[in-house]
């Protein structure tokens, strides 16, 4: 207690010039729990919390210490958190900003899945033609090599060969093409599906 009582009357008798040119004087406790007060700190207490004084030993400022990596994960945590809450009203005033009914928002829910429909359906006979014309291919190329039983029938023709791949490359394109359509078909239902429950909440229609 004396030495605590001592560095402050030091401190309270530092002179006012001192302070007018910019010297900062800061209050900072040990791990002993110590009260200790200066122009600076020594290394070894570089981390910890700290205080900035005016001449009267009043705090003006709080100067937090190192975080530990539990209150910096702690901290990313509540961040991500807060900015969920905020991505969420955002999303909430939209919704409510552009429908007034259930029903606008299953019309437009429906338009969109008419659209990967009609894709997909254009997508399925585009496939058909290409199978048919694949196998039209493949029965020219049964007459050569490789693809002959007959060990004396000659090397396939490198274009009618070259057209067989490409024409098996764009099936499986067009292919892909078609899962994706699919999956971006039930994608939309499914967030629809969301933004209606939250619709209902946010407008108290589920009781």
């Amino acid at each position: 207690m004396r030495k605590l009582n001592f560095t402050f009357l030091l401190l309270l008798l530092v002179p006012l010039a001192a302070l007018a040119d910019g010297t900062k004087f800061f209050k900072w406790t040990d791990e002993n729990g110590v009260v200790h007060y200066g122009d600076s700190i020594p290394a070894k207490y570089a981390e910890l919390p700290k205080e900035i004084v005016n001449d009267y030993g009043v705090t003006v400022q709080n100067l937090e210490g190192k975080k530990t990596p539990e209150e910096i994960e702690a901290e990313r945590i509540e961040q991500e958190r807060v900015a969920a809450i905020e991505l969420q009203r955002r999303a909430d005033q939209a919704l409510l900003a552009t429908y007034l009914t259930v029903e606008e928002i299953l019309m437009h829910r429906d338009r969109r899945v008419e659209l990967f429909q009609a894709q997909a359906r254009v997508t399925e006979l585009y496939l058909s033609n290409l199978e048919r014309r694949l196998q039209k291919l493949r029965g020219d190329a049964s007459n050569f090599q490789p693809y002959s039983e007959n060990p004396d029938a000659p090397m396939i023709d490198q274009e009618l060969a070259a057209e067989l791949q490409k024409t098996k490359e764009i099936i499986q394109r067009h292919e892909r093409n078609l899962r994706k359509f699919q999956a971006d078909e039930q994608q939309i239902i499914a967030r629809f599906a969301g933004d209606i429950d939250r619709f209902k909440t946010l407008r108290g229609l589920n009781n």
